[in-house]
């Protein structure tokens, strides 16, 4: 006799004969309890495998009510109301992409992938069409892609559309792109072959219109920054290769601009490399790696350059048709690894097809850890139309909102490079870091070596070659000064308005991280310091708190230049070297050279 007991024990009685005489019926209730688990068991299973054949539907992010992506689920035959409800819409979806937005067909609002009939897609795009021709706009279909989520229904599809803004008084979108990477990895010849639209020979002939000295062209490796332009019309089309185009042309025929910053790999011309990421305030970063030597030389500090600066990074592995696809693939897993490390934290995206073009150029920009990978070959031109796709797509980091209040503040242009022009005169190139800058408008200059800021006058601006009446916030050019003294400018100055009080210095504190030392840094130890346009040697004053600093620790210190004043702006990031010495962090407080230069602005204003 079988009894449970209070504490769950089983215990057996003594009639042996009931329990003998019972041992049949029990065998029949197990068999019958393992054929009902059995049962059970495959029931389930076979749910299982239902449930795999039936998978969830898809789902986008919900939509949001800024930023230049708007889910529409079909737009077919709108009534006059609606339709300007819509082209009203585009247009403001259009502003928030500075001329670019993207339409997702065939989704609802909340993201949930329905897709549409053929006939119901074909009319929805004809209706997208006509609202965007209102509004001068063209499309680009980026790509269809089927939603079968259950196999009851009949397949549907959804699609993805780029409008752009034909260009309105040369306002087309400009993003600069910083060309990084190790000596000899192909970036000049890359540049050269995605501008020119002609595949190189093997030999470097791609690259030769690209180099600005006589001992870059015999050596073939790049000593200084130059610019490349390539532009893309309204449809997406490449404007560069027709015949004969000059800057001028491009520009005119262009709705979005992609300003490549051709950089030195060379560890010699490391300052120059760094005053061009520093200086030129890049928004991408493309660091091209060769496939047949891999991570070598300055490929990674090129790298943590970036990542310090904040510079969102897509890499290009070049020269793939100079080795096997193994060491293509080992190339790759070597990237992969480099990135995937604690002290980077990013996420690689290998592109293989057009798809995979669209979604990393979106995920790109709204995640900051994705890095696409490219592969591809600068002479037998292979997958060079995905990096194409990609940058054509790529849309601009900021939205219209944060341009609009740079725009509101008051005139700074940040000097980076000084010409003498025959029948011109003084002319100097840099970026307007804020408000805007017209023909004939008054600026000061400076500091001098004195502290001082000079007055002058803009003659004429030239935007990517080509001239402009207005000069908008975050948009690089040139700025003809007419007779101005060019031995009174350097690199480093900034031209503002009369209106601010410019904030200079010749101390400064900063919050600091040491990347590398190789014994210890200390007061007296002397750095180059790098913020935005300014590189200067500054003496290290003191360290607060503490005496010294070892890799990886912290501290606020104060530095000194040592040769003149400059203009400095609270929060600037800060990056310093000296030799193998390397840190970063930003500026925190600013102390003026005297109370003088703070007390009476208007003396340190003179006429030139």
């Amino acid at each position: 006799m079988v009894d449970l007991s209070e504490g769950g024990a089983v215990s057996v009685g003594h009639n042996r004969d009931r329990q003998g005489s019972g041992s049949g019926n029990n065998d029949r209730i197990t068999s019958k309890k393992s054929r009902t688990r059995r049962g059970k068991r495959g029931k389930r299973r076979r749910n299982k495998k239902n449930n795999r054949n039936k998978t969830p539907p898809p789902y986008l992010p919900p939509e949001a009510e800024e930023g230049n992506i708007e889910y529409k689920l079909k737009l077919v035959n709108p009534t006059q109301y609606r339709f300007e409800h819509l082209a009203t819409q585009l247009k403001w979806r259009l502003q928030e992409g500075r001329g670019e937005a993207v339409y997702q067909i065939g989704v609802e609002d909340n993201g949930l992938l329905v897709g549409l009939t053929e006939a119901d897609m074909k009319a929805s795009l004809n209706t997208l069409k006509k609202m965007a021709e209102k509004v001068g706009a063209d499309i680009t279909l980026l790509r269809e892609r089927e939603v079968d989520y259950d196999s009851d229904r009949n397949t549907r599809k959804i699609a993805e559309v780029l409008v752009r803004k034909v260009p309105d008084d040369q306002q087309f979108l400009d993003l600069r792109v910083a060309v990084l990477g190790n000596v000899d990895s192909g970036k000049s010849t890359l540049l050269g072959v995605l501008t020119q639209g002609e595949l190189d020979n093997g030999r470097g002939r791609a690259r030769l219109n690209l180099f600005r000295h006589l001992h870059e062209i015999q050596t073939g490796r790049t000593s200084s920054i130059s610019f490349e332009i390539l532009g893309f019309n309204s449809k997406g089309e490449v404007v560069n290769y027709s015949e004969s185009r000059t800057a001028e042309e491009i520009c005119e025929s262009s709705s979005k601009m992609i300003t490549f910053i051709d950089l030195a790999g060379h560890h010699k011309y490391l300052k120059t490399t760094i005053f061009g990421l520093t200086s030129y305030c890049p928004d991408f970063a493309m660091l091209v790696v060769s496939a047949n030597t891999g991570i070598a030389g300055t490929t990674r500090e090129h790298l943590g350059l970036a990542m310090a600066l904040k510079v969102p990074i897509f890499i290009v592995v070049s020269k793939v048709d100079l080795c096997s696809r193994g060491t293509v693939e080992r190339t790759v897993r070597q990237l992969e690894r480099v990135l995937k490390q604690p002290g980077c934290n990013k996420v690689p995206m290998v592109v293989l097809n057009p798809d995979d073009a669209v979604s990393a150029a979106q995920q790109f920009t709204q995640s900051t850890c994705i890095t696409p990978i490219f592969t591809l070959s600068s002479v037998s031109g292979e997958n060079l139309d995905l990096l194409k796709v990609f940058l054509n797509i790529l849309p601009p980091l900021s939205n219209s909102k944060e341009q609009e209040e740079l725009m509101q503040q008051l005139t700074e242009f940040q000097v980076d490079e000084i010409y003498s022009v025959p029948d011109v005169g003084t002319v100097v190139g840099g970026t307007l870091y804020s408000g805007m800058c017209r023909e004939g408008e008054r600026l000061v200059v400076g500091p001098t070596d004195e502290g001082r800021f000079l007055r002058l006058k803009v003659g004429s601006i030239q935007r990517n070659r080509s001239a402009c009446r207005v000069l908008r916030a975050g948009q690089a050019a040139t700025l003809a000064l007419g007779n101005f003294d060019r031995s009174l400018l350097r690199k480093g100055m900034v031209m503002v308005s009369p209106k601010m009080n410019p904030t200079i210095c010749c101390q400064f504190e900063a919050a600091i991280v040491l990347l590398f030392h190789a014994k210890t840094f200390r007061r007296g130890s002397q750095v180059t310091i790098h913020v935005g346009n300014v590189r200067q040697t500054a003496t290290v004053e003191c360290l607060h708190g503490k005496d010294e600093l070892r890799t990886g620790e912290r501290a606020v210190v104060r530095f000194r230049f040592i040769k003149h004043p400059e203009y400095l702006r609270l929060g600037a990031k800060l990056l310093f070297r000296e030799g193998v010495t390397k840190g970063i962090g930003h500026v925190t407080c600013l102390l003026p050279p005297s109370q003088n230069h703070n007390q009476n602005h208007d003396q340190n204003l003179q006429d030139y």
